[in-house]
């Protein structure tokens, strides 16, 4: 509960900062949309920790509706105020791993760089299973650690100090695991590097300029094969962007 509290507390505090950050604003490319998803007008979707509502809102011309949810009452309603020309969006407060929905409920369900804040996966996972129609599909995108144990421990330390509602980000092997144990089966997925800058970064958590400083001075103290991995960047002693591992996964029921 103290996880779900902290999310709430964190992204009630600024959320026009996930509408127009332009890292949550790319959305997913015209490729995955047309030749993963091809989404058509007799869809019902659901997406999972909407946020800025940039899924919901790429994706709603090509459905009939599109069930927004989000756990952060403030977070949704920025949203809603943001997309108030979309006709075919409702907004729920609904929690990721509690979903109020009956079973195969969704022609195709979304979520997009959230389930790092989710403290019990397993159960998220689940829980989609549940509400996804027999041949339904299921978009999951969320940054990924590598397996080296070291390089996963400091990008998860790194962000729970700049974001005090991150949980953790997973392997792509923790992942296919638990799609595996809940009957879900990969059709398609993709791997791409991710830059992000330093400052965006630190300003969409952090008020306080000791705060940004401690994680800054975390980054630049990062040993030079983590240094490498992340493909952190720095000038004047300072760090100017890294690199993430940002994975894109379909999944259908296993038949």
């Amino acid at each position: 509960m103290l996880e779900k509290e902290l999310v709430k507390k964190t992204f009630a505090k600024r959320p026009q900062d996930y509408v127009t950050s332009t890292t949550h604003a790319l959305g997913i490319s015209q490729e995955v949309i047309s030749t993963w998803l091809n989404p058509a007008p007799t869809m019902e979707m659901l997406d999972i920790a909407t946020g800025g509502g940039h899924v919901a809102k790429q994706l709603s011309p090509y459905v009939r509706i599109v069930y927004a949810t989000d756990l952060t009452k403030e977070m949704l309603a920025n949203t809603k105020q943001h997309l108030q020309a979309l006709t075919n969006l409702i907004y729920i407060i609904a929690d990721a791993e509690q979903l109020p929905f009956l079973d195969a409920s969704f022609d195709l369900i979304t979520c997009r760089i959230a389930a790092h804040h989710f403290p019990n996966p397993d159960q998220f996972i689940r829980e989609v299973k549940r509400v996804l129609k027999k041949d339904g599909k299921f978009l999951f995108i969320d940054n990924i650690v590598p397996n080296n144990k070291q390089h996963a421990i400091f990008m998860n330390q790194v962000e729970k100090m700049r974001d005090e509602s991150h949980v953790k980000f997973l392997t792509k092997e923790e992942w296919k695991c638990l799609f595996k144990q809940h009957g879900l089966k990969i059709s398609q997925q993709h791997t791409h590097k991710k830059t992000l800058s330093v400052n965006k970064w630190l300003d969409r958590t952090l008020c306080h300029e000791d705060e940004k400083n401690t994680v800054s001075k975390r980054l630049l103290q990062a040993d030079t094969d983590i240094t490498n991995y992340y493909q952190i960047k720095k000038r004047n002693e300072k760090p100017l962007q890294f690199s993430i591992d940002e994975w894109s996964v379909l999944m259908e029921h296993e038949k």
